[in-house]
C-alpha cells in the first residue's frame, strides 16, 4: 500500500524558501529595531552604516551556523547540544570581534581599549545569535514532530483501511462455502438445471460485489440491489419458503454504508430461520433516518436468539462459526469507532432482529453518472423476486 504524501504547514511547504524568508525577515527586523533605537538615542545618521554592517555580519555568521546545526540536529543529544554550545560560543565571539573592530574604525579617537569594547558589545551578538539558534531548533523540531504526527495518522488510516479490506475479503469465502455446498447438493441430487442456474447467478453476484472497493461505501439502495442478487440465488433452494419484506424510506435510500454490510445478516437469517423451519420464514429489512442517525433493522420470523450460538448446528447441517456477526461488529468498529450501535434482540412475539445505527452520511456526487451496479432503488436492473414485498420503495 503506497504511503500518502506528507503535507507540511503551507509556509514550510518549501523549506529552503521558508529558511531564506525567515533569514531576511529576522535580520531585517533586527536591523530596523537597532536603527530606530540608535536614532531615538540621538546617534548620527552615519551610525546606520554600522547597524547595517552588524546585520550583514549576523546574517552571514548565521548561514554558517545553519550548516553546522543541520549536521548536529540528527546526532545524539549530548553531541547535538554540546556541539551547539561550542559552535554558538565561537560564532558569538567572532561576531563580537568583528563588531568591535568595525566600531574601532568608526570611532578611532574613543578613549577605550579593544578588550573593553569587546566585552561591551558581546551581549548583542549573544542575544541575536542565541535567539536565532533557539528559533532554528524550535522550528526544525516543530516540523519533525508535525511530520511524525502526520505519518502516524496516515499509518493508522492505512491500518484501518487494511483491516476493513481484510474483513470485507472474509465475506466471499464464507458466502462461497455455503453457496457451493448448496450447488454440490443439487448436483448430487442430479438437479443439473437448478445447479447451473445457481452457478450463473453466483457469477452475477460476485461480479456485482467485486465492483466496489473493499473498504468502500455504497448507498442503502445499492446494498439492497446486491441483497436481491443474493436472495435470487437462495430462492433457488427455498422457493416459497423464503419470503422478504423491504421498508426503505426515501431519505435513507441514498445514505452511505460499508459495502456488503447487510448480506451476512440476511445469510444468517436464512441459515437459522428459513432453513430449519418447514414453513420457512420471512426476512425483513428496514432503513430509516432518525435525526443525524441511520437505523437499519434486519429481522426474521425464525426461532430466535437461542438457536444462533457459535458452534451450534444450523438448519442446513453446517456448524456456525460466528464469522458473519463478528465480522460486522469489527467492520462497524473500524469504520465508526464508538459512533455506532449493533444490537441483537429476540422480540417477545418471536423471531430475531439486528439493529444497526450509524451516523447518517448522504451520498451526493453531482455531475457523476451512476454505474450500472450502483443505480438508485427504483431504477434497478434487478427484477422483483417472487415473494418479495417492498414498502416505501419501488423494487
Amino acid at each position: 500500500m503506497a504511503m500518502l504524501e506528507f503535507r507540511p504547514t503551507p509556509f514550510f511547504a518549501d523549506k529552503n524558501r521558508a529558511f531564506w524568508r525567515l533569514q531576511f525577515i529576522g535580520w531585517g527586523g533586527a536591523m530596523l529595531l537597532r536603527g530606530v533605537s540608535a536614532l531615538a538615542n540621538d546617534q548620527p545618521a552615519n551610525f546606520l552604516v554600522l547597524v547595517l554592517i552588524e546585520a550583514l555580519t549576523g546574517f552571514s555568521i548565521s548561514l554558517i551556523l545553519a550548516v553546522i546545526y543541520r549536521y548536529l540536529i540528527d546526532r545524539q543529544p549530548l553531541v547535538t547540544w554540546g556541539g551547539t554550545i561550542v559552535a554558538l560560543a565561537v560564532a558569538v565571539s567572532l561576531f563580537a570581534l568583528l563588531d568591535s573592530w568595525v566600531i574601532g574604525l568608526y570611532r578611532p579617537d574613543a578613549d577605550i581599549g579593544f578588550v573593553q569594547r569587546l566585552v561591551g558589545v558581546y551581549i548583542l551578538p549573544l542575544s541575536l545569535l542565541g535567539a536565532w539558534s533557539a528559533l532554528y531548533y524550535a522550528i526544525n523540531y516543530f516540523l519533525r514532530v508535525e511530520e511524525q504526527a502526520d505519518r502516524l495518522e496516515r499509518l493508522e488510516a492505512q491500518a484501518t483501511s487494511a483491516q476493513l479490506a481484510m474483513l470485507r475479503y472474509q465475506l466471499n469465502p464464507h458466502f462461497l462455502f455455503n453457496t457451493l455446498n448448496s450447488i454440490s447438493t443439487l448436483v448430487l441430487l442430479k438437479q443439473t438445471e437448478p445447479a447451473n442456474a445457481m452457478l450463473t447467478r453466483l457469477s452475477s453476484f460476485l461480479r456485482h460485489t467485486l465492483i466496489t472497493q473493499p473498504g468502500g461505501k455504497v448507498t442503502v439502495a445499492q446494498e439492497v440491489d446486491t441483497l436481491k442478487l443474493y436472495l435470487d440465488i437462495e430462492r433457488m433452494r427455498f422457493e416459497e419458503r423464503l419470503r422478504t419484506l423491504f421498508r426503505i424510506d426515501p431519505a435513507a435510500a441514498d445514505a452511505a454504508i460499508p459495502s456488503l454490510l447487510l448480506q451476512p445478516l440476511v445469510e444468517n437469517a436464512i441459515k437459522y430461520a428459513v432453513s430449519p423451519q418447514e414453513e420457512g420464514a420471512r426476512i425483513s429489512l428496514s432503513a430509516q433516518v432518525l435525526g443525524n442517525r441511520l437505523r437499519l433493522v434486519v429481522a426474521d420470523t425464525g426461532p430466535g436468539l437461542q438457536s444462533r450460538g457459535a458452534g451450534q448446528r444450523s438448519g442446513d447441517g453446517s456448524v456456525s462459526t460466528g464469522v458473519g456477526l463478528a465480522n460486522i461488529r469489527n467492520r462497524l468498529a473500524q469504520a465508526y469507532g464508538e459512533e455506532h450501535r449493533f444490537e441483537m434482540q429476540s422480540p417477545a412475539e418471536g423471531g430475531f432482529l439486528v439493529i444497526i445505527e450509524i451516523p447518517h452520511e448522504p451520498v451526493e456526487e453531482p455531475g457523476s453518472e451512476p454505474a450500472a451496479s450502483a443505480k438508485p432503488l427504483g431504477q434497478s436492473n434487478i427484477h422483483q423476486l417472487p415473494g418479495d414485498r417492498a414498502i416505501g420503495t419501488t423494487a
